[in-house]
Parts: structure tokens; sequence; C-alpha cells
């Protein structure tokens, strides 16, 4: 049994590897700045500031492994709160690892394979394709692993780097600026109108977040020589297919085409193969994912907390 720190614990990924380390028998620590609503039995909760360095070094006390969740921009408006991203996110998380360096600690660092590659001309993408992000979101992400590979060159220690790419499942909350998938199946539920910019050819990565946090844990074995792993299907699902997939399993999605926006890359799959050496077991389809999702946001209730809205 391992002591895990899990840094941003209350998100959507955090919050699923809480339980999937739970599962594995690890002894688990959630730090984030406010509790969850749906605590996991036998998992320690610290509410403290990321940002703070006395509740950052007081949450690593008797820590093997730490998994660095957390990030206070994404996507959608980092191209806003950009400073907020480099003189925060950026520093800090440069801070956590040399404390991890200097007691020992394992660090596995959440990156983005949606956003750090930016346009590519070869699909899927390898985790050493030249890295082009077109937002600050992505610039972040790159600026901190930049950080981490010298400090593995430095020190001979051996961050791991997670480049995932775009995860979808229970706990995912579009209203926060990621999400198609999300969007789409809550949208279609509650019989909304799903808003695609674009004409729906727009391809991505899509991974069901159970594959997510197994793959994360398989990490946590790692102990060889590569620094970056990409956390895919290795799929290219268009927006469009993800509507069709919906019609699949008997829903009525109802769509909106928009202007398409300068923001958004054409396509994004990324290569798996470095993780798929890690981790072995079979995938879930983005059918079956989607079937899942939407099943068990049916049968938690999810239509009828909106009509009551």
């Amino acid at each position: 049994m391992r002591n895990v720190l899990v840094i941003g614990g209350s998100g959507f990924i955090g919050a699923n590897l809480i339980r999937k380390l739970n599962q594995k028998g690890e002894s688990v620590t959630s730090f984030d700045l406010h509790h969850t609503d749906h605590p996991v039995e036998g998992v320690k909760y610290i509410s403290g500031d990321f940002f703070d360095d006395e509740n950052l070094e007081r949450a690593l006390d008797g820590i093997d492994a730490v998994y660095h969740c957390l990030s206070t921009v994404n996507p959608g408006n980092s191209n806003i709160r950009f400073m907020q991203g480099y003189a925060r996110d950026f520093v800090q998380s440069v801070h956590l690892f040399d404390l991890c360096i200097k007691r020992g600690i394992k660090v596995i660092f959440l990156s983005s394979g949606g956003t750090i590659y930016g346009i590519q001309n070869e699909q899927p993408i390898r985790e050493d394709a030249e890295c082009k992000p077109i937002n600050h979101y992505g610039s972040v992400k790159l600026c901190i692993e930049s950080v981490m590979r010298t400090f593995n060159t430095q020190t001979h220690s051996n961050m791991l780097i997670a480049r995932i790419s775009n995860p979808y499942g229970p706990g995912q909350d579009f209203h926060k600026g990621v999400g198609f998938v999300d969007a789409a199946v809550k949208k279609t539920l509650s019989h909304e109108p799903i808003e695609i910019w674009g004409d729906g050819t727009v391809i991505r990565d899509y991974i069901y977040i159970d594959d997510v946090v197994e793959m994360l844990y398989a990490l946590l074995d790692y102990n060889g020589e590569q620094e970056v792993f990409n956390v895919s299907s290795n799929e290219g699902i268009s927006l469009n297919q993800v509507i069709e997939c919906l019609r699949k399993l008997g829903y009525t999605p109802k769509v909106q085409y928009k202007d398409s926006r300068s923001v958004d890359v054409p396509a994004v799959v990324l290569d798996n193969e470095k993780i798929r050496m890690v981790y072995t077991d079979p995938l879930t389809s983005f059918q079956e994912g989607l079937a899942k999702y939407t099943d068990y946001l049916q049968h938690n209730g999810w239509e009828k907390s909106q009509d009551q809205e």
C-alpha cells in the first residue's frame, strides 16, 4: 500500500482517480480547495489551497506519490485568464516538483493531449511530435512539462507526464468549458439543442473516464525511461459521429450548426502505443462508453433533477 496524494481531487478526473486508487487498495488523500459532495469511504480529504506553500508542504507529509490534476484555467477561458495560468499554475507547479524531488516523491502530471499539440499534419499524433499549442491552456501545460523535463535531466528524477486526450463520463460538467460529449448527452436527455461550431467534421480522440484512470494507475508502477505518455483511445470521432452514435442508442438529439471558430483544431487523434505497453487491458469503445454514460445519468436521476430546476 502506497500513500498517494491527488492534487485537485474534487475535479472530474481527480474524483474518478481517487475512486480507482481506493479500489486498488492504495492509501489515498485528496487535496483540494473544497470538499467533494460525494466523498469516497476510506479516502482522506484535505481542504487546502494549493497556492499556499504551508498548506502544500503539509499535504505532502508522508506521501509516496502525487498526481497533479489541478488547473485553474481551461481551454475555454485561458485566452482571457492566461496570466493566472502562468503566474499561479505554472509557478506553483514548479515549486511542487522541487518539493517532491527533495522528498523522493513520485510525480505524475496530468497534461493536455487535446490542446498541447496544436495543428498536426500526421495523425495519430505521437509523443515526439513538435508541440504547437494554439491557446494559452495548452501553452501553460507545455511550460510545466518543460520544467519537469529539466528537473528529470538535472536531478535524475523520473516525473511522468500524462497527455490526456478528451475524457468523458460520470462527474464531468461541460459548463466548466470542456466536454462536447458531456454537453451532447445532457442536452439530448433534457431535449435542448446541441450547438456545433462549424459543419461537425472536427475530429477528437474521446476516451471513457474509466480507461483514463486505469491508465493513470498503471503509471504509478512504471519505472522505465519514458517521460511522456499519451492517454487516449487512438481513435478519431467527429462531432457528427457523436450525434449519430446518440441516434443509434435511440435518442433524437437536436443540433444547431454555427459558424466555425479559429480556436478549434480540425483534428486531434493521439497515438497510444506507449501507454498500451504499460496498460494492456481492452479499452471501452466509443459506442459502449456513450451507452454507459447515458445509462449512468438516467439511473442517477439526472433528467429529473433538471426538470426541478
